[in-house]
């Protein structure tokens, strides 16, 4: 809904509608964009899953997830990470991984910094800066962009709420997105880590094409033939556990 059309309907200034938005937007419970609000896809209004609440959704399968893409990594990488249930699981099984060492992790998940400062200084943790999203602990613009614009890594561990063969990789939130743009942008290459269940789908907005994702890891949940379609792409998918 446009702020126009909500003044008119409700008979209130533009100035009410966008500080009622505001409000709502704080709460998770629509997305603000240029102009107006929006509300969160499939819902009537209820809020985003916090970060807790999605830990536990398929919590065996992003662990080995978490295990398979952090075998990816190499000592003296220098890696980037993104916000997210199923990315904290590779930050915890790259604390874990003793062989690691000299590796220089950028992220803007507050979950992830935590996971990985048991492995400091095997690992040197570099948060973003931002603004702080509390239902997601993740750190967006203003300042996590300006970051990434000036950094260079060897690989991207990005996170999502859906991969399409033809669609590409998407997210429902929008400042999120913006960073993971970033992020791709930033890195020589790029890991998508999804479990099963979004495989297939498409999110609100994308912020990177198939064409851009080398290594695919997901999930014993994930249908097989998206798996064959997406290796029939050239991409490197691996299915964890």
């Amino acid at each position: 809904m446009r702020v126009v059309d909500l003044s008119k309907i409700f008979a209130i200034s533009e100035v009410t509608v966008r500080s009622d938005l505001d409000q709502l937007a704080s709460s998770s419970l629509v997305e603000r964009v240029h102009g107006g609000a929006m509300l969160w896809p499939g819902t009537t209004g209820t809020t985003e899953p916090s970060f807790e609440q999605s830990k536990i959704t398929s919590a065996d399968e992003k662990a080995a997830i978490g295990a398979a893409a952090a075998e990816l990594v190499s000592p003296g990488e220098s890696l980037v990470i993104d916000v997210g249930t199923t990315t904290t699981a590779v930050a915890r099984a790259l604390a874990q991984r003793t062989d690691l060492e000299d590796v220089t992790i950028f992220t803007n998940g507050l979950t992830i910094a935590m996971e990985l400062e048991s492995a400091i200084p095997r690992l040197t943790v570099i948060l973003t800066g931002g603004t702080l999203r509390p239902r997601q602990h993740s750190l967006v613009d203003p300042m996590a962009g300006m970051i990434l614009d000036e950094t260079n890594v060897a690989t991207a561990i990005i996170g999502c709420n859906g991969v399409h063969p033809d669609e590409g990789v998407t997210n429902i939130n929008l400042p999120e997105a913006a960073v993971k743009r970033r992020m791709v942008k930033a890195a020589q290459r790029i890991v998508v880590v999804a479990g099963g269940p979004k495989l297939g789908k498409i999110s609100v907005t994308r912020f990177a094409k198939m064409s851009d994702v080398d290594a695919l890891v997901t999930g014993g949940s994930a249908p097989p033939e998206l798996v064959a379609e997406f290796r029939g792409l050239g991409i490197n998918t691996t299915v964890a556990g």
